[in-house]
């Protein structure tokens, strides 16, 4: 049961002459009785008259699932069984991630007809945003009193991870289908897979030319090369702590999420397999086995539920996951972050197991604003924070030389460009035959 306003509004009426006109205490409290108790009278009555919540059936329609910024509709069927109008204001159990403009509706639902409220969702955060409940208020004839009864509507909608990263895609799979020869473009590579023959050009290695098939005909001939297929890509998330920080506005775990859409795009293209894992101290996510569309579709689905452990990272098990994928020389990504030297020493004590196998690249982004601080020193306070920043830039710098020491690659970038950066270190090292 709830009360009005209408029912406070009509209580203070009856206090209003008491207080006007001055009436002895005893009479004006005996009037003021009368009216209270008349005024609970019709609010009983009008509870009784009011329309039952509960007969009031409930079916829910939503999409299956949308990306990060995009906007769904809800819609939400109301269906009267009962033999009284309903007339009254339902709220859609929605959390505030889920971008509802409003949560509350009226409804005016006669006997027997089915009304549909409509809702338009834009959720500002990644995974499931659920909703359970709905709670139904039905408002008596006189607008006094109301029944209210909250009805079980469970309701999933799944946000995928943007991939805003995708805009990059085109201009590398250009560059991707250059690189095999597919285009009339001669990439002079170090492949390992042999393409074709063409006639000599100056400049061209000297070491590419073949003499039998130059002795078989009057022109210098030499030999092309294209990239290796079907390589192995394994791409490890930090999903620790690390990964909860914010860097120009976008947690560094959503970042690692779109540079590893965009290389997976890029290098299902280029016809290598793929597989993903995702771990703090537990396995988070995993995607292998998947190809073309379908790893993408994947790899979204797996994805849109992670966030961030507030736990370290335990690196000594990276090996052993990288193993449980493949035992054959792969690319492997680390996506993590190495901008503090004490959080580092777990990662670079297992690179070298990983490097003596694998060509290994930890991708990590970079504080913008921290670049643009050491750069900024015009008064007392702005050269402290300046000196702060360029140890910070040094730490990196100092983890990332150790990193190249024990052989493997770095990518470090701004937020924005760290996908298109990974994706152009894959490129190279394929086009140099490393992979």
């Amino acid at each position: 049961m709830a009360v009005t306003g209408r029912f406070v509004a009509l209580l203070a009426l009856g206090a209003l002459p008491v207080v006007l006109f001055g009436a002895d205490a005893a009479a004006g409290a005996t009037v003021l009785a009368a009216w209270v108790a008349g005024c609970v009278l019709l609010g009983v009555l009008d509870l009784c008259l009011a329309a039952s919540p509960r007969a009031v059936a409930i079916e829910r329609e939503l999409p299956g699932r949308l990306r990060l910024g995009e906007t769904a509709a809800s819609l939400l069927f109301l269906t009267n069984r009962g033999r009284r109008t309903l007339r009254g204001r339902v709220r859609d159990g929605w959390s505030p991630s889920a971008g509802a403009p409003s949560t509350r509706a009226a409804v005016r639902i006669p006997p027997g007809e089915r009304r549909v409220l409509e809702q338009a969702l834009t959720p500002f955060r990644r995974g499931e945003r659920r909703t359970e409940h709905v709670t139904i208020r039905s408002i008596g004839p006189l607008g006094l009193w109301a029944r209210q009864a909250t009805l079980n509507a469970p309701g999933v909608l799944r946000v995928l991870p943007p991939f805003t990263s995708r805009k990059h895609l085109p201009s590398r799979l250009t560059r991707l289908r250059e690189l095999d020869g597919r285009t009339s473009v001669m990439i002079r590579g170090q492949g390992t897979e042999f393409d074709s023959l063409r006639e000599y050009v100056p400049g061209d290695d000297v070491r590419s030319i073949d003499w039998r098939a130059t002795a078989r005909r009057s022109d210098v001939m030499v030999r092309t090369w294209r990239p290796e297929r079907d390589r192995r890509v394994v791409l490890l998330l930090d999903t620790g702590r690390t990964s909860a920080a914010r860097v120009d506005n976008e947690p560094r775990i959503d970042t690692a999420f779109e540079a590893s859409l965009l290389l997976a795009a890029l290098a299902t293209r280029a016809g290598d397999r793929v597989d993903l894992l995702a771990y703090d101290r537990r396995l988070r996510a995993r995607v292998q086995g998947a190809t073309g569309p379908e790893l993408l579709s994947r790899l979204v689905d797996a994805l849109a539920p992670v966030d961030p452990e507030l736990l370290e990272m335990d690196w000594t098990a990276a090996p052993g996951l990288v193993r449980s994928v493949t035992s054959a020389r792969s690319l492997v990504v680390l996506l993590t972050s190495i901008d503090a030297a004490g959080s580092s020493r777990a990662l670079l004590s297992v690179l070298p197991q990983l490097t003596k196998r694998h060509m290994v690249v930890v991708a990590s982004v970079t504080d913008p604003d921290v670049q643009a601080t050491a750069r900024s020193a015009h008064d007392r306070e702005s050269i402290y924070r300046a000196a702060a920043a360029e140890r910070a830039l040094l730490d990196t710098a100092r983890v990332s030389a150790a990193i190249r020491r024990l052989g493997a690659e770095v990518v470090t970038a701004a937020p924005a460009d760290l996908p298109p950066a990974l994706a152009d270190k894959y490129l190279a090292l394929k086009a140099a035959g490393r992979l």
